[in-house]
């Protein structure tokens, strides 16, 4: 099957060193507000998901949730998880105090690609 989404190598070093200092991590992706739509790395159970929020995945065994609405746009679009130096948007996620900001880069599914998608999960 299809993985909707995956990470750089940046993206995975920075995983690891919040991991060892925070524990399990997710991450959340929203559609709007002070955060825009970048992605925001929270000590797992950290962000309260709202109902029927998509789990694309996991990076690193972090689960990666977006938005419902975001999910209604991106759905045939595979994202990797990449770091760059700097501060992010919102400031909220857990990379900030180290300088660091998660971005996604996206892409469209081929057509074949469509066919074999993993399936999502939604938040209850």
């Amino acid at each position: 099957m299809i993985e909707r989404i995956d990470s750089t190598e940046k993206a995975k070093e920075l995983i690891a060193i919040l991991k060892e200092k925070h524990g399990e991590l997710m991450f959340y992706q929203a559609g709007g507000c002070c955060e825009g739509t970048q992605p925001q790395c929270f000590e797992k159970g950290g962000y309260y998901l709202r109902m029927r929020d998509v789990c694309l995945g996991e990076i690193e065994g972090c689960e990666f949730w977006v938005d419902r609405d975001l999910f209604e746009y991106w759905k045939f679009s595979h994202f990797t998880l990449d770091v760059l130096d700097g501060f992010g948007v919102g400031g909220f996620s857990l990379e900030t105090p180290l300088q660091k900001t998660f971005k996604i880069h996206y892409r469209l599914f081929s057509e074949e690609e469509l066919k074999d998608l993993t399936p999502v999960k939604t938040a209850e």
